[in-house]
């Protein structure tokens, strides 16, 4: 009997998303911003995951009620904020997505003359080339973090650079992270790259998160000091580092009242949790380039 799956709204079949158990958590924040976007007064919009999700195969519902979905739209809000600041200043620099899962960030933020490179692993780019084309300022990269050759294409591209790496290192072990910071000191000076990080305190949690939980995937970097990584190459800074408590006034305006009131909330009571969690941007010297 042959294989069968749901059909999309658009009479289509589903298509049944073939990913690594790491890979499997960019399913993670495509929903939450799909769910957000079907909000009457949604945070964000993004109706090309709406597009994404109705399109897939995979059991979404797992997800339903989590409080981390809320955490994962603020994260985008966050690291859109870096990423369009950056573009005010460099409107026609180039932005690197490390690990872009199915993130639309360039159709949010598109200035119309950035360079921009989506990098992710063959598996996660084929499933993008379903949904995203490339172009002549916007290419896809079907290479690892870790490898050395997404820097040479980047190179080629007009700099300055701002990486953005959205829940990607937080799975990968403390050296291959180290290795990367320090690629991107030798190969790419004058960069930023925005990043989070999680504590011990929340890796040894994880077990229990409510998102975390229904996947196999889990975080393996532990970072108790978001500066401890500028021991690493004499270059690197530590610019800015934020948490869900204490988020630009740009972001903040863009969060219902009931959601900031519930952050503040935390903030007090459950001050370990929110500390646990950070997000950064880190500078690799001179950006005059």
């Amino acid at each position: 009997m042959p294989d069968t799956h749901p059909a999309s709204p658009s009479g289509a079949p589903k298509h049944v998303p073939e990913l690594g158990e790491i890979q499997e958590t960019l399913l993670i924040p495509l929903y939450a911003r799909a769910l957000e976007t079907r909000k009457r007064h949604g945070m964000l919009s993004d109706p090309k995951a709406v597009e994404m999700v109705e399109s897939l195969d995979y059991d979404f519902s797992r997800f339903d009620g989590a409080r981390s979905l809320v955490g994962s739209n603020l994260r985008t809000l966050l690291f859109d904020h870096w990423v369009r600041a950056f573009l005010q200043e460099h409107p026609g620099g180039t932005v690197v997505e490390l690990g872009t899962g199915l993130n639309t960030r360039f159709e949010r933020l598109d200035t119309g003359h950035v360079h921009w490179f989506d990098l992710d692993l063959p598996d996660v780019t084929a499933l993008r080339r379903r949904y995203f084309t490339d172009t002549d300022r916007r290419r896809t990269l079907a290479l690892s973090v870790t490898d050395p050759a997404w820097t040479d294409a980047v190179r080629e591209s007009p700099g300055p650079y701002f990486l953005a790496a959205e829940a990607v290192l937080i799975y990968l072990p403390e050296d291959q992270v180290r290795d990367v910071f320090r690629m991107i000191a030798a190969r790419l000076p004058g960069a930023r790259l925005a990043l989070e990080t999680a504590s011990s305190h929340m890796i040894d949690g994880q077990d229990r998160h409510d998102v975390l939980s229904k996947v196999a995937a889990r975080m393996v970097w532990r970072c108790d000091d978001p500066a401890a990584p500028a021991a690493w190459h004499p270059s690197v800074t530590l610019e800015d580092t934020r948490t869900f408590a204490r988020l630009p006034a740009e972001v903040r305006r863009a969060v219902p009242q009931p959601t900031r009131a519930l952050l503040s909330l935390l903030a007090r009571v459950r001050r370990a949790d929110i500390e646990a969690y950070r997000f950064n941007v880190y500078g690799f010297g001179d950006r005059t380039g």
